[in-house]
């Protein structure tokens, strides 16, 4: 009974939140903001002398509440401030709001996530993500266009312990953040024919991932002596 108690403590305090997340996001312009990287790039320079908190804090709701990619975020960032100081933002706030989902939905379970998770993108990823966790989870966050932080979401409802998908998150999301805040910044440019091999190589090594992942991840921990 106890146990059920906290939960449910756990369960409203979070709803309160993000309701309150929400509502400073919908209130302050940023869904409106969202249409474009300078829209996003105003909508951050306004806070000044603040601009770097209200960036952080924007990276840390986006991740919990918004379906809106941190490397959008993370190139708007980039002209604001600069390559590295938007990078380094966007990694701690898409680092902590990661963990924090993860552990939102290991201690509130199912629950919670049917509350932040569409059926349609639960059904989608559920049975892979259950059965491949490790090695789908850092193909994902290596790779654009997945749905970084529902899959954070979706992981807590496995088996995976918290250290090794936090290791995951250390290890697998910096890099397209890094990419991002560096093109925002103009450290980066690439043309187009470029950006295509990028993708088709990504793909490549998606698909050779998810069929022979699970063997390279046994001989891997069976090295270490973890299996």
């Amino acid at each position: 009974m106890r146990k059920q108690r906290k939960k449910w403590a756990v369960l409203a305090l979070t709803a309160l939140l993000l309701g309150a997340g929400g509502l400073f996001l919908s209130r302050s312009g940023f869904f409106a903001a969202c249409a474009s990287i300078r829209d996003l790039r105003a909508y951050i320079s306004r806070s000044a002398p603040y601009s770097h908190l209200t960036f952080f804090v924007v990276q840390l709701l986006s991740v919990v509440l918004a379906p809106i990619p941190s490397n959008l975020t993370a190139a708007a960032g980039g002209l604001l401030f600069g390559t590295w100081s938007a990078f380094f933002l966007t990694y701690g706030a898409v680092t902590a709001g990661s963990l924090l989902v993860f552990w939102l939905a290991r201690t509130l379970g199912r629950e919670f996530a049917d509350r932040v998770v569409s059926r349609r993108l639960s059904e989608k990823y559920q049975k892979v993500i259950r059965e491949k966790t490790t090695v789908f989870l850092a193909l994902a966050f290596l790779l654009p266009y997945f749905p970084d932080d529902v899959l954070c979401i979706l992981a807590g409802l496995t088996a995976i312990p918290f250290g090794r998908f936090a290791l995951l998150v250390l290890v697998t999301r910096p890099w397209g953040l890094l990419f991002a805040s560096a093109l925002g910044g103009a450290s980066l440019t690439i043309p187009l024919w470029a950006m295509v091999l990028i993708g088709l190589a990504g793909a490549a090594i998606f698909v050779l991932g998810m069929l022979y992942g699970d063997r390279l991840e046994r001989a891997i921990l069976k090295r270490l002596g973890k299996e």
